[in-house]
């Protein structure tokens, strides 16, 4: 017996729920890709994207996935044989220094421990021993979904500006952007990132760079440029270089439609939606530890995100019987553990298109996978987060 007929929710950290207006938006007939229409929407979505990433500078949109997005920041700035520091602090700013060193860069991970964010401290004191200045970039994200992180961009771009280090400060924001603040210009971003299948609410595909001028100088003297990911060549006046081709253009209704969105409820009230919605898991969380066999991964409460929790399984309990218990049996889709997490921890996506019904019924799944499989948890989880909505949503 199941109960799991209706709409199935996804509380996995991406592709995200996306929400009927977006669906729409994509069923209508292609637009002629050499029209005024056709342009205005791509001018509009650029103009927009740097308003997300907090930008003056120029942003891009590539058909890619947030990997794609990766070889197009790498790709733009950096010459072979260019040293790039990554920051860890999970999965993802690693596996962009993967990348970096596949395409031809020299990598040094300065080593995290995936359960805290990237100390500034420990940055400064690597970049002031640098004293040739033989790091051309430092890549992080702020916050990593395998993790459930959320790293301090700011103060870390307020620690390579004391270190006077001239390094390149690119950021991963595929899990961030459109769910919190990200503050391209104040915070001293050279390169921003993303995706459109988290905050954004669209469907896998698209990637977006924002770029500052002096990443823009950088660019100039990079030889690991290639014709797809070249900024100068999607600066070109013929509007179908802006995609280095054919448009992908109901991916692009789709993304208008969404980005509206978010202007329309208005972003400071987004992220203090995904900020309530996420204390009311971590109270739920908190609440089902108290049995030491669930625990945050994440030790401090200010470096959990507000995007993703990712909750440990110990005492030798399957996360994964909990993950096919809640799919199968209640159609609530929860993230795996993967990376170094994988078969030890489950992952509750709390981004994009959720409201406080989608996050309570997922959590009250969650809750009863964990009776109907015997994993022991303190009880009342779900009342602890019902009791945090009601005590801050106030009439």
């Amino acid at each position: 017996m199941t109960v799991r007929a209706g709409r199935e929710f996804l509380a996995l950290p991406g592709p995200t729920t996306i929400p009927d207006e977006v669906l729409r938006a994509m069923h209508r007939p292609a637009l002629d890709i050499y029209s005024k229409p056709m342009v205005d929407l791509t001018e509009g979505l650029l103009r927009d994207l740097s308003k997300l990433f907090a930008t003056k500078g120029k942003s891009y949109i590539y058909i890619a996935n947030g990997h794609g997005a990766w070889e197009a920041v790498l790709s733009n700035v950096l010459s072979r044989g260019d040293k790039v520091l990554v920051l860890e602090s999970g999965s993802f700013a690693v596996g962009w220094g993967n990348a970096a060193r596949a395409m031809g860069a020299k990598v040094e991970v300065l080593r995290g421990d995936w359960t805290r964010a990237v100390r500034a401290s420990e940055v400064e004191a690597l970049l002031r021993a640098d004293k040739d200045h033989t790091i051309k970039a430092i890549l992080v994200t702020q916050v990593d979904t395998a993790s459930g992180v959320v790293n301090d961009i700011e103060k870390i771009g307020k620690t390579i500006r004391a270190a006077g280090h001239p390094a390149l400060y690119m950021v991963d924001a595929v899990a961030s952007l459109g769910c919190m603040p990200f503050e391209m210009d104040k915070w001293g971003i050279d390169v921003a990132m993303s995706g459109s299948q988290k905050g954004l609410m669209t469907p896998p595909g698209l990637g977006f760079v924002a770029v500052s001028e002096r990443a823009s100088a950088v660019h100039q003297a990079a030889n690991m440029r290639t014709p797809y990911w070249d900024w100068t060549e999607r600066d070109g006046i013929e509007h179908y270089r802006r995609y280095a081709g054919t448009p992908p253009v109901h991916l692009l209704f789709a993304l208008r439609q969404a980005v509206d969105m978010l202007f329309d409820e208005g972003l400071e009230n987004v992220f203090g939606r995904h900020q309530l919605l996420a204390e009311a898991v971590r109270r739920a969380v908190a609440v089902w530890s108290e049995r030491h066999v669930l625990s945050f991964n994440i030790r401090e409460d200010s470096e959990r995100s507000n995007v993703v929790t990712t909750v440990l399984m110990g005492s030798g309990y399957d996360p994964m019987r909990l993950h096919h218990y809640c799919n199968d049996k209640c159609g609530v889709v929860l993230g795996i553990g993967i990376s170094n997490l994988q078969g030890r921890a489950f992952r509750i996506a709390h981004m994009g298109h959720v409201n406080a019904p989608m996050i309570l019924g997922a959590l009250g799944v969650v809750e009863i996978g964990l009776k109907a499989i015997g994993i022991p948890h303190g009880k009342g989880g779900i009342e602890a987060a019902i009791a945090h909505l009601g005590e801050r949503v106030r009439p």
